[in-house]
């Protein structure tokens, strides 16, 4: 792949017309942003829903579901990102029937995850929530909601999983698609439930849960029908069924670049239970704020996820192609666009603080604690953003295992120590501290990492 050309459509059609690196970058970002801009959305709705109709105290025991959430995702994200990873050079090699039996293998791995996650949260949701300290007066309404998030385990998974499967061969276009009906119904849905219009038995607080499954379902199937009739490469058809197995081989290559991609979200997850317990201590309102703040975080983390994602596809398409000359120049643009993107969403963030946390607080002195705890870590996002670009090129070519060993040695021996000093000299203000502390030390190390051994490296195809 030259400096000027881009892979094939998805369909299997003839490529569009060449452009230049950053338009590629573009063209494959925007959809993919507007997608987790969208994800993003949907939690935000729900929140503003739930803070607005129903009290703070019912968004404080939303927010305490946020962490066990993520840990289950988590685990399907590192298996999504071992997949696409393979998929993205056997695309770049042009070997449709090597996408399928990569896309099946997962789709079952991630299945299996999630009936797990259904199982396991419906029985522990109470007991989980208990051991993270969740605040008494919210416990009850917690575990309810809990519960129900978790039976939509299953179905979550496997349409986030699809996701990524489909950004591999470059088509962010149907999951923002799948994402705007998604949302759009979820939009509608959750008022109605939450009140009990046109109807509907009123459900409170499992209102978002219940809408998350009717809008999640309804987003697959038209992935469906529009794959199928773009008779798209991983279209829900007789090929891509057949293709639904563990394979030992293909389980091996996914399992080594995901694998540890998986424990590091994991780790980020045990860890954000660990802060949420830490941040519970200080009371309901305090886990309020934590709800709050990482709301309107999220939508500044996730474009910055996003560039790194597209960085390590268009670095594993460029690799399946034999195009090595390439791999720096998708860096360094995937570089830049963190700063332009990234920076610019945190200057907004900034400007913006007062308001956007009171669409989910209405309580004035929760409000403003929220908005100094943001102030205090919104910054550091842009480190954050700069190392996922960094390792997300070295995981294009499968070294993942050093790049994750220094995210987790951040995380564990880093972050988590010092939210617990910094906690003890100065209160709440001080576990949002510990964020900057530890993207700023995983920022140095990948970039050691990268310039003192990945780049002297022998990169070879793993597909």
């Amino acid at each position: 792949m030259s400096a000027s050309t881009t892979p094939p459509t998805a369909s299997g059609g003839p490529p569009p017309p060449a452009r230049a690196l950053w338009q590629v970058y573009l063209f494959f970002l925007a959809p993919m942003v507007l997608s987790n801009l969208l994800q993003s959305l949907s939690g935000t709705i729900n929140g503003i829903y739930i803070g607005q109709m129903l009290g703070t105290h019912a968004l404080a025991a939303v927010s305490g579901m946020f962490p066990v959430m993520f840990f289950f995702i988590s685990l399907v994200i590192g298996i999504g990102a071992g997949a696409s990873v393979l998929i993205g050079q056997a695309w770049g090699a042009k070997q449709p029937e090597k996408v399928r039996a990569i896309a099946g293998t997962a789709l079952m791995v991630g299945a299996l995850i999630g009936l797990a996650g259904a199982v396991l949260g419906g029985v522990f949701a109470r007991e989980a929530l208990m051991a993270l300290g969740t605040p008494a007066d919210v416990l009850d309404d917690a575990t309810g909601y809990a519960r129900m998030m978790m039976l939509l385990m299953p179905l979550l998974l496997t349409f986030i999983l699809f996701t990524q499967l489909l950004r591999g061969v470059s088509d962010t276009v149907s999951p923002l698609m799948a994402l705007l009906l998604s949302t759009g119904v979820g939009l509608a849905l959750t008022p109605a439930l939450i009140k009990g219009w046109l109807g509907l038995p009123p459900m409170g607080i499992q209102s978002a849960a219940l809408a998350g499954f009717v809008s999640t379902g309804l987003a697959l199937a038209f992935l469906t029908l529009r794959l199928r009739r773009r008779s798209h490469v991983l279209a829900p058809d007789r090929a891509l069924f057949a293709a639904l197995k563990l394979d030992r081989e293909i389980l091996k290559k996914v399992m080594r670049i995901g694998l540890p991609t998986g424990v590091q979200m994991v780790v980020i997850s045990i860890s954000e239970l660990v802060i949420l317990a830490l941040v519970n201590r200080h009371g309901s309102e305090a886990t309020a704020a934590y709800g709050a703040v990482t709301q309107v975080v999220n939508y500044v983390q996730f474009p910055a996820l996003s560039i790194a994602i597209t960085a390590s596809i268009l670095g594993a398409q460029a690799i399946g192609a034999g195009m090595l000359d390439r791999v720096r120049a998708i860096l360094q643009t995937g570089l830049a666009l963190n700063a332009i993107i990234t920076g610019s969403l945190i200057l907004i963030g900034y400007a913006l603080s007062h308001w956007l946390l009171g669409l989910f607080i209405t309580q004035e002195a929760v409000r403003v604690q929220a908005e100094q705890l943001l102030h205090i870590m919104l910054w550091s996002l842009l480190l954050f953003g700069f190392q996922a670009v960094v390792g997300g090129i070295m995981r294009a070519s499968g070294v993942v295992l050093v790049p994750v060993a220094i995210s987790i040695a951040c995380i564990v021996l880093v972050q988590v120590p010092a939210a617990y000093t910094l906690d003890a000299h100065f209160g709440l203000e001080g576990v949002w501290m510990a964020f900057p502390i530890t993207y700023g030390a995983m920022l140095v190390l990948q970039t050691a990492y990268y310039k003192l051994v990945w780049k002297h490296k022998k990169i070879e195809r793993l597909v």
